[in-house]
């Protein structure tokens, strides 16, 4: 298993500044031993739109530079012009899925295998089976895409932030819906504490499908700081064989967090942890 850092706790989104450049992220990252960095795709980092050829090449030399692969991508769920792609709005959701098509490209020319779908939320007077389906087939749609370019696409559970998926089998259930051999399913540790289950059952119940994991103590902390059990997770996932990234997706929630204290408190955790499993 590798270790990977999300750059939302280095970037202005969910909440405003401070933030970094993408460049000076990935040398710090690079520093403590990190295997591989998850872009979160809003800026200062990744928005597809802002990010031009010319600098589209730099990071990637940039990433050669600094031994630093990138494990995932991670698409802006919402705010700014709204990327719902379960929105009752038209409009809305095709501008999603042309998003997510630019999403998917980006990361192809910086060599990242694996984009996570966050599938949307349902609006007040609307049906669920409605933004379930408006969610399914742009999926499907973006998966195509997706495909032609090798890179798979991740369908994450996350009840913390929306109401669509919320649950291993709900992310199962979309990925079967969809019938695209390029979709598979993830889960991050804090949503299944979020909803009181045991994150490992979500290994045991995902396995097969299972392609990517994000790792976060409750309240966005470090693995290790909070009251989550790490040492079942990490045992499940051997016991499966899993070879993926596990990613910290943490420190993002507030901005009197220091983002280099969370990513070096994770990685030193995890490294303990893995080693102790060999």
């Amino acid at each position: 298993m590798k270790i990977s850092f999300n750059t939302w706790a280095y970037s202005s989104f969910p909440v405003w500044v401070p933030s970094y450049p993408l460049e000076v992220v990935i040398e710090r990252l690079a520093s403590m031993g990190y295997d591989g960095i998850e872009i979160g795709c809003a800026n200062p980092h990744a928005w597809p739109d802002h990010v031009s050829p010319e600098r589209r090449k730099f990071i990637l030399q940039h990433l050669k530079n600094n031994n630093l692969a990138v494990s995932s991508m991670l698409p802006a769920p919402g705010g700014g012009p709204g990327n719902n792609p379960s929105s009752l709005i038209k409009e809305e959701r095709e501008f999603a899925v042309k998003h997510y098509k630019d999403v998917v490209r980006l990361a192809y020319e910086w060599e990242c295998p694996t984009v996570i779908w966050v599938a949307g939320w349902a609006s007040f007077g609307m049906p669920q089976k409605d933004a379930w389906n408006y969610s399914r087939e742009g999926l499907a749609e973006v998966a195509r895409y997706a495909k032609e370019l090798d890179i798979t696409m991740v369908v994450e559970p996350t009840p913390v932030d929306s109401n669509l998926i919320e649950t291993a089998d709900d992310a199962l259930q979309l990925v079967e819906e969809t019938g695209e051999s390029n979709v598979k399913v993830m889960f991050d540790t804090i949503h299944a504490l979020y909803r009181n289950e045991v994150p490992s059952d979500y290994v045991y119940r995902m396995k097969d499908k299972l392609h990517h994991v994000h790792i976060s103590d409750n309240d966005r902390l470090p693995p290790g700081q909070g009251y989550g059990n790490f040492d079942t997770v990490l045992k499940a996932l051997k016991e499966i064989d899993y070879k993926g990234y596990l990613t910290m997706e943490v420190g993002f929630h507030t901005r009197r967090a220091d983002p280099d204290w969370y990513a070096q408190t994770s990685i030193d955790f995890l490294r303990s942890k893995l080693a102790s499993l060999k």
